[in-house]
């Protein structure tokens, strides 16, 4: 059964009752009102974009059941945890319930009480679930983390793929696919595993103007990470590891210094794993160091930093473990600590899937690429995901704060790179290209007389790890591109031009960085922490974490940091003045209204301010 139509949709009214908030986000509109008019829909906005209440509001504006598939059982309940938190009607089924609880929720959806229903794509898929859902009257489906249906995906999950099922099983229904991370081929195949009926998509900006972007080259990586870490000390945040012994001696590191950390990996039993998880969501833990099986479940929005020991091994990867910082909005650092040697790393391991390596590599080197590069960090990012960057200095990446040593004379180094291209006729690849500049004794460059060009060994003081760096950044900056099946090297018509001079290359030193990174570490605006009391933020925070605590619940859940810095800003001791701040909805106000503005007051009182 579907819904009836919809004659009201006052949404802005829900946004501001529900969850506190005056107006939404950019295209959080258009995508509700894909919802209310029964279109199906694909909505790709970035991390913290606010792309779960382009499917809850409606769910509320709508009068049936909203059912959204999940892809894991931890998501569920944080969403779940938070709709409630607001005074909403939501429920989850899944394996970790009991027959009697299960129970209770069906009974909740016969009885038209629950609005949102969460489930896993295996147990939507089931006949019994498909025969029960059939007998009720559904508004949409909203198929979150859609990604997870693409196998041009970073997250493939082949349960994901019968959810082309709910077109047939539920003709009148609407069908409507949310995402964070998505390049142009994701998203088609996204649309043409799910037989979205002519769908309207919606792309939001993948620019994350609250992340600092940091791209480092290894040089004592783990003191390196550990420098990053304590200067964030007590605030949240991620290091992500490429292996599980990685995982373990950075863990052991960081508590050996005193940080409370964690780690997180598959080698780990489930019971430890969701121990450590529940304690860094519960703000137990400061530090989760983990490899990339934790992140897509957590929807802390209080992660002021995430740092990757290793490279990941693509740009779909890295935009969106980076992208779990700051999904509050508030000002957040990312720093990647990257070698040759992780390239290595990763084509050992995906050597392991023979089918799909050539894509998975061609992946790799194009996230090489992007650190090895000099070029803005949000512009690469932004334009790897087909949208263009129009600001020339970000103010918030290593290379627009001019944190990364160049070469002093840029144009002759790639003269002399070029030069040897075009002395190899462009038939070779950035490895071998690499050797011959580096005077290399291979018997393969002797039998083709590459030891004999005026180019061999003309960059041999500097070593095959920088001449790889440059030219990749060559590439990445259009003056060299990759050729044909076998990815030989060529040059672009302004590489032509630069080999007379015609050019403005930037070309990094392979060596660590002798600037200094500010003292914050982070690009801070100017209005985040402006007029807010530090002592009565600590003071809100403790009190949060208090109520999470005696609730089961994730501390944002409760307030996120956001709202609490409005809070120590403005510092409110009525309830009419509580209810003002952005984030406090009706539902908040009753519950938390009375223990926060009794703290707020106490502070202020203690202290003698106003």
């Amino acid at each position: 059964m579907s819904a009836s139509p919809v004659h009201t949709t006052d949404v802005h009214r829900i946004l501001k009752e529900v969850w506190g908030y005056d107006a939404f986000r950019p295209l959080q509109h258009e995508s509700i009102e894909c919802v209310i008019q029964r279109r199906d829909s694909l909505t790709v906005l970035p991390t913290g974009g606010g792309k779960s209440l382009c499917f809850q509001v409606p769910a509320l504006a709508i009068d049936a059941l909203a059912v959204v598939i999940s892809p894991l059982i931890s998501l569920m309940k944080d969403q779940v945890d938070a709709l409630r938190a607001c005074g909403v009607a939501a429920a989850f089924v899944n394996s970790t319930q009991s027959d009697d609880e299960k129970r209770e929720v069906a009974e909740l959806i016969r009885s038209r009480e629950l609005k949102l229903l969460y489930l896993a794509p295996e147990r939507l898929l089931n006949p019994k679930t498909f025969e029960f859902l059939r007998r009720q009257t559904i508004s949409f489906f909203a198929i979150d983390e859609a990604h997870c249906i693409s196998n041009w995906g970073h997250d493939f999950r082949p349960e994901y793929r019968g959810l082309r099922q709910l077109v047939d099983q539920f003709p009148g229904v609407s069908v409507h696919a949310y995402t964070a991370t998505a390049s142009g081929p994701v998203r088609d195949d996204i649309v043409t595993q799910l037989g979205l009926r002519e769908p309207e998509v919606i792309i939001g900006d993948f620019d994350r103007p609250n992340l600092t972007y940091r791209m480092i080259r290894t040089d004592g990586r783990l003191g390196q990470v550990m420098e990053v870490v304590g200067r964030h000390s007590g605030e949240s945040g991620v290091v992500y590891c490429i292996s599980r012994k990685e995982v373990e001696k950075t863990a052991a590191a960081m508590v050996q210094a005193g940080i409370v950390a964690l780690p997180y990996h598959a080698g780990l039993s489930d019971e430890t794993r969701k121990q450590n998880q529940d304690a860094f969501i519960n703000d137990r833990c400061d530090v989760i160091v983990a490899t990339v099986a934790f992140g897509m479940g957590i929807d802390k929005s209080n992660v002021r930093f995430v740092v990757h020991a290793g490279m990941p091994k693509s740009i779909e990867h890295y935009q969106q473990e980076s992208g779990r910082a700051g999904r509050d909005g508030l000002e957040s650092e990312c720093v990647l600590f990257y070698s040759g040697g992780d390239v290595v790393t990763w084509k050992k391991i995906m050597s392991g899937e023979p089918s799909s390596y050539d894509s998975s590599v061609a992946s790799l080197e194009s996230m090489f690429g992007v650190c090895a590069s000099a070029v803005c960090r949000h512009r690469s990012l932004v334009e790897h995901f087909g949208q263009s960057y129009a600001t020339n200095n970000c103010g918030a990446c290593d290379v627009c704060l001019d944190e990364i040593d160049l070469v002093d004379d840029p144009i002759t180094l790639s003269q002399k790179i070029l030069s040897c291209v075009v002395r190899l006729r462009e038939r070779f690849g950035v490895s071998h290209t690499a050797k011959v500049l580096c005077g290399s004794g291979e018997q393969r460059i002797r039998q083709l007389g590459h030891d004999q060009l005026s180019t061999y060994g003309l960059l041999a003081d500097d070593g095959l790890p920088s001449v790889r760096m440059w030219i990749d950044q060559l590439i990445q900056q259009g003056y060299l591109c990759r050729l044909g099946e076998y990815q030989t090297l060529g040059l672009t018509e302004s590489g032509r031009r630069l080999l007379h001079r015609d050019g403005e290359p930037k070309l990094t030193i392979a060596t660590k960085s002798k600037k200094a990174v500010r003292s914050t570490g982070v690009a801070t605006p100017a209005d985040a922490w402006q007029g807010v009391d530090r002592g009565l933020f600590d003071v809100l925070r403790q009190l949060r974490r208090d109520i999470a605590t005696e609730r089961s619940v994730p501390a944002y859940v409760i307030f996120g940091d956001a709202t609490l810095r409005e809070f120590a800003r403005e510092r409110p001791t009525t309830l009419a003045a509580f209810a003002k701040i952005k984030g406090v909805g009706e539902r908040k106000l009753a519950d938390l209204g009375e223990p926060f503005v009794e703290s707020i007051e106490g502070y202020c009182r203690d202290l003698n301010i106003t």
